[in-house]
């Protein structure tokens, strides 16, 4: 089974972790990678602000003669309303790590939809929680010293490295954690196209 989009897609997005994910339904698109900072306006909710990245990445990447549905996204993670991006280096990385070994936080994902040329769009945000359990300093300067934290939102990835052991429990969409939500944006997408036809 695949996803059936008969329109071009952009995916504005240089994240692998998304880009396999996506072909994982069936998808085919062109890959632009936004160049928008992800920075979070101190007004504006969790949800709102990445719900504002999301859209603002679709945009930044349109062409005037595209025809073609653009897929921004932004993940973050959150510890107690503190917003955890990719770390700035190995020390940042493992303060980050520490941080969340033996705590419960949050996954937010969110993703924006919009249509070329007409300008429509559409959105949608996916919270997971994640526990970790008791990491040792070790452990944490190990996996950081493997350079596999770096390219991702609170340290750590879920899905393909040795970053799956810290994990003791999810609770809501595991693909949201790896990095987009599958079912939220299938069953979005799908009614994105009926308000399009």
């Amino acid at each position: 089974m695949r996803m059936i989009v008969p329109k071009r897609i952009i995916l504005a997005s240089a994240s692998r972790r998304r880009q396999i994910l996506l072909r994982q339904i069936g998808l085919t698109f062109e890959v632009r990678e936004s160049d928008i900072p992800e920075e979070f306006e101190e007004v504006k909710s969790i949800p709102e602000n990445v719900r504002t990245l999301a859209l603002r990445k679709a945009h930044a990447v349109v062409k005037p003669s595209d025809n073609a549905i653009v897929i921004g996204a932004d993940t973050v993670v959150v510890l107690d309303n503190e917003v955890l991006t990719k770390p700035r280096d190995e020390r940042d990385a493992c303060e980050m790590l520490a941080k969340l070994s033996g705590r419960t936080h949050e996954v937010y994902t969110a993703f924006a939809l919009l249509d070329c040329p007409t300008g429509k769009s559409t959105s949608a945000v996916e919270t997971t929680k994640v526990t970790f359990r008791k990491l040792s300093s070790q452990e944490i300067k190990e996996y950081v010293a493997s350079g596999s934290p770096m390219d991702k939102a609170g340290a750590y990835g879920i899905q393909d490295d040795y970053g799956a052991v810290f994990v003791e429990r999810i609770e809501g969409c595991y693909y949201n954690v790896v990095g987009f939500p599958l079912a939220r944006f299938y069953v979005t997408m799908q009614e994105f196209q009926k308000q399009l036809a």
